[in-house]
């Protein structure tokens, strides 16, 4: 795994861990799990635009409006799969869907923000663009203690919500 991805998905499994636990306690463990898998999954998509010509990087992948266009389309394919599985309906895994494509972004954005390269979330309606200058994005303690921050958070709400211990 990447540094740069570390610290990526140890934010996303940060901000996704008070939804798990709020799954786990609503006797929902398979949807906490995918959520978890879901969350790791996309870390990275924002970056898309390193592979993508004539798009800047930190661009219009790493905005509020992206998250929003990530969280329908993860919201479109959890209606999809909900009509598809006898365990989950559509009204279930599609605002869970949209919820997760929304979250996995920001929890990008967020860690980008950390860093001293700028992001602009709210591009169209507002080129301004904010930055914490935290750490470098290629610090590696930075990055692992992002890590084991998120690790830590979602061995927590295991811990909590009974499944380990």
């Amino acid at each position: 795994m990447s540094v740069y991805r570390q610290g990526h998905v140890g934010v996303g499994l940060l901000l996704y861990a008070p939804v798990a636990y709020a799954a786990l306690s609503a006797g929902r463990s398979v949807l906490a799990v995918a959520g978890f898998a879901v969350m790791i999954w996309l870390a990275m998509l924002p970056d898309v635009d390193l592979r993508l010509p004539f798009v800047s990087h930190r661009g219009p992948t790493h905005t509020l409006g992206f998250a929003a266009v990530v969280g329908l389309a993860c919201g479109a394919a959890g209606w999809f799969l909900g009509i598809e599985l006898v365990v989950f309906e559509p009204r279930l895994l599609g605002p869970f869907g949209f919820g997760l494509g929304v979250l996995a972004v920001v929890a990008h954005l967020v860690a980008d923000w950390l860093t001293p390269m700028e992001i602009a979330p709210f591009w169209p309606l507002s080129s301004y663009r904010f930055s914490l200058g935290f750490a470098r994005a290629s610090s590696t303690l930075a990055n692992g203690f992002l890590f084991v921050l998120g690790v830590g958070a979602t061995a927590a709400v295991l811990w909590l919500a009974g499944m380990i211990g």
